[in-house]
């Protein structure tokens, strides 16, 4: 992993569709809205994209820790935006402030914490641990 600065920044936007709301995704008597997952997920993905140029060949940075709050509800239609940028880094460790808009306002922020691994290392570990992976 190469050195990575405070302040550097990813994004990640996303098309809000019928399969991202609470109502189809998670359970039919939520309201047709933005689902806290999706919103996560793009707040992640804003952060790998952070990081990505930082990376060796070889090297992800997986999700360790999410602290979001989700502040508004969002349609169908919208184009939601997550942004992240790196606060600091321990180690392997990374830190990120995260937030998300959806083209009017703010729809969520919160912290984020990736953890800098080697790919081919992780699948042997839980290849050891829970053996091959079954054929489909």
């Amino acid at each position: 992993m190469k050195p990575i600065p405070t302040g550097a920044r990813g994004s990640y936007s996303l098309r809000v569709e019928s399969r991202h709301l609470a109502n189809t995704f998670k359970d039919s008597i939520l309201p047709p809205v933005f689902s806290t997952p999706y919103l996560i997920l793009i707040m992640e993905n804003a952060a790998l994209n952070a990081v990505r140029d930082y990376l060796e060949e070889g090297e992800s940075a997986v999700g360790t820790r999410v602290d979001v709050r989700h502040l508004v509800a969002t349609p169908v239609g919208r184009e939601v935006v997550g942004r992240a940028e790196v606060t600091g880094t321990d180690g392997r460790r990374i830190f990120f402030r995260v937030w998300a808009t959806d083209g009017a306002e703010e729809i969520g922020v919160g912290t984020h914490e990736r953890t800098v691994v080697n790919v081919a290392r992780l699948i042997e570990r839980m290849t050891q641990k829970y053996g091959p992976e079954p054929s489909a």
